[in-house]
Formats: structure tokens, C-alpha cells, sequence
């Protein structure tokens, strides 16, 4: 039924709370998982309203090494248990970037937490997966999430 998983996590704990039921879903149906993590382009001014490319372009590759240290992580730890995992990082708006990659990667289905690194404890659903949900285009599996002190 589902061979391909795709996994957007944030690195937050809420988000990680997935993990155990994409991990019962790979053994389930034989399936792969794909570790997802978007990294929202963000340009800063600095105090005196002046761009500093170099010092934004350290920033960038520093998040992306950070980003692909987390998901590699977790990649192992699947790997380990007998399952299929690859990890990616992409750059860009965090719904339209979910979308997208489980559109080039032929995900089956969508395995995500209902609230990540915002929580936003008044609402039902966070922004991201409102966003996911309101566009999505394949199964989407939402996995209600408490906030993690």
C-alpha cells in the first residue's frame, strides 16, 4: 500500500513524536522512510540596515550542517532497525517545500505532527500542517502532538 514515507521534521521534539508510528508503518508495509527538514530562507538586516553576505552565507552552512547532522541521525537509527531511510534538506517556504519534495520523491503518504517547533497551543493544527492539509494531493497522516517540556 504505502512503499515511499515522507517524514518533514523540525527538529523539535513535538515534530519527533511521529517517529514511532512512521517506524511501525516501514515494518507494516515494507516501506522506505524519507527524513525531510525544510530550511526557511531568512534574510536578517543587521543593526545598521546593511546586508553581510558573507556573514549570512556562514550562517546558511551552518544551519545546513546542523540539518543534515539531525536527520542523519535519525536515517541511522531507522537504518539500524532494518529500514529503508534516506534524509534531505531543502531550502524554501516550508508548505510549498513539503509538497514539492513529495512530489519528486513519489511519496505515497505524508506522516506529520499536527504541531512543531511553534506549538501554538490555541490551535487544532499548526500553520505548517494547515497548509499541508488545505493542498495536499495524496494520504496525509496527522499525528496530534502535546506540547514537550
Amino acid at each position: 500500500m504505502y512503499n515511499k514515507i515522507l517524514v518533514p521534521l523540525d527538529g523539535s521534539k513535538r515534530a519527533e513524536a511521529v517517529l514511532p508510528h512512521a517506524e511501525e508503518m516501514a515494518n507494516r508495509y515494507g516501506a522506505g522512510i524519507i527524513f525531510l527538514l525544510v530550511d526557511e530562507l531568512q534574510v536578517m538586516l543587521g543593526w545598521d540596515e546593511v546586508v553581510d553576505l558573507s556573514k549570512c552565507l556562514a550562517e546558511f552552512n551552518q544551519r545546513k550542517r546542523k540539518a543534515e547532522s539531525y536527520l542523519e541521525k535519525h536515517k541511522k537509527e531507522f537504518q539500524e532497525k532494518g529500514i529503508s531511510a534516506n534524509a534531505r534538506v531543502v531550502h524554501g517556504p516550508v508548505v510549498k517545500s513539503i509538497l514539492t519534495a513529495a512530489e519528486e520523491m513519489d511519496a505515497d503518504i505524508i506522516v506529520m505532527a499536527s504541531h512543531g517547533l511553534s506549538g501554538l497551543p490555541r490551535t487544532f493544527y499548526g500553520s505548517v500542517t494547515a497548509g499541508v492539509l488545505q493542498k495536499i494531493d495524496r494520504p496525509l497522516l496527522i499525528i496530534r502532538t502535546r506540547r514537550v517540556e
